[in-house]
């Protein structure tokens, strides 16, 4: 909007300044008519070097307008630096204000980890040793239960068979007497 703005006052500048050098030439030309030779070409050197000089400040405004422009934008090109460096900052603040704390934590999980699973190939050795060593145990606890019943089957069958014998022989001693 503002260069709109800009451009319609260059445009209307530059309207009086071509009006000026006409109105001049017109003002000369009804002069020049009524002067001599060597007046009509000072006449003339004065009106193409106040038409030079029009050009001249024309330029000159206009290099003025142009610098105007790029001070602007080089000052909003400043505040959008500024912006976005600021933007940077707060982005780099968020990304992980523990970060190092958090890499350190997973370092120690990883060594953890490393050493868990000697761990865990020996615990799971040493519960197949337990396990074949308490199948054998309880293999061992079931022989020697039936060896028992064996003993205790034995031992009554012996006993029985001495008191049979006992009283046969009682028996005996008794019909000799």
């Amino acid at each position: 909007m503002q260069t709109q703005n800009h451009s319609v006052q260059q445009q209307q500048q530059q309207s009086l300044d071509q009006q000026m050098v006409l109105r001049g030439r017109a003002t000369t030309n009804s002069h020049r008519e009524s002067l001599t030779g060597d007046e009509k070409e000072e006449e003339e050197t004065k009106s193409a070097l106040m038409s030079f000089r029009a050009k001249e400040e024309e330029i000159e405004r206009k290099k003025m307008e142009v610098r105007e422009k790029v001070h602007a934008r080089l000052g909003r090109v400043e505040e959008e630096t500024k912006r976005l460096a600021d933007i940077r900052e707060e982005l780099e603040s968020m990304i992980d204000p523990m970060r190092k704390e958090v890499a350190t934590v997973r370092k120690k999980i990883d060594t953890v980890n490393r050493e868990l699973k000697p761990l865990g190939h020996t615990c799971q050795k040493k519960e197949k040793e337990y396990k074949d060593a308490l199948d054998a145990f309880n293999e061992k606890n079931k022989e020697k239960g039936l060896l028992i019943t064996k003993l205790m089957e034995l031992v009554t069958e012996s006993e029985r068979l001495r008191m049979k014998k006992l009283e046969e022989l009682s028996k005996h001693i008794d019909s000799l007497h």
